[in-house]
């Protein structure tokens, strides 16, 4: 019987079934941490992603674009005039277009081989919509800049290359490249 008794006392089965217990239970609690920290990292990244996707529909938003072609008003072989139609893309945010403004204006860039004015006057008209000068979606506004107020002033020829940049408070910039024909009318329709 005693021979039993040390028999019992010495099987560590028992034992045994403890330590795989406790080393999965550790497995499971490392697990656990281990898929909170990429779930967590994972969230992190979505609302990122997201904040810049809101950024950039926001900055779309508030993006104009030129509605038909350029027209050059000209006394041949001067340059008069440069007219163009801008409009709010849909559902975009209103873009304000009072030349005169001091804060949050538009402001038009001028370029070309030889010369470059960052800020070039213009004249606004309104040809549909309400007279506040404050571009809203559905309205449509004329844009008029003078190459003789234009600070050089350049001098757009035949097969001259010139640029205006549209630089509003919010949204995209706006490169309006032309090349000038071989010869100037008084009108011309420059696409």
């Amino acid at each position: 019987m005693r021979k039993a008794l040390r028999t019992l006392w010495r099987d560590e089965r028992g034992i045994t079934g403890l330590e795989t217990a406790i080393i999965l239970i550790a497995f499971v609690v490392v697990a656990t941490v281990f898929a909170f920290v990429v779930l967590t990292t994972g969230i992190f990244s979505a609302e990122r992603g997201k904040e810049t996707v809101y950024a950039g529909l926001h900055k779309a938003r508030g993006t104009m674009e030129i509605r038909g072609g350029v027209v050059v008003r000209a006394t041949p072989p001067n340059v008069d005039l440069i007219e163009f139609a801008v409009a709010n893309v849909a559902a975009g945010d209103p873009i304000p277009l009072d030349p005169d403004a001091v804060a949050l204006r538009t402001v038009i860039a001028y370029r070309d081989s030889e010369i470059a004015d960052p800020d070039v006057p213009y004249t606004t008209t309104v040809l549909v919509g309400d007279s506040d000068l404050l571009l809203e979606p559905g309205e449509l506004f004329l844009i008029a800049v003078n190459p003789a107020d234009i600070d050089g002033p350049p001098n757009i020829i035949e097969n001259t290359r010139w640029t205006l940049e549209i630089q509003t408070p919010v949204g995209a910039t706006i490169d309006l490249t032309r090349s000038m024909p071989g010869e100037i009318d008084t009108i011309m329709q420059l696409h």
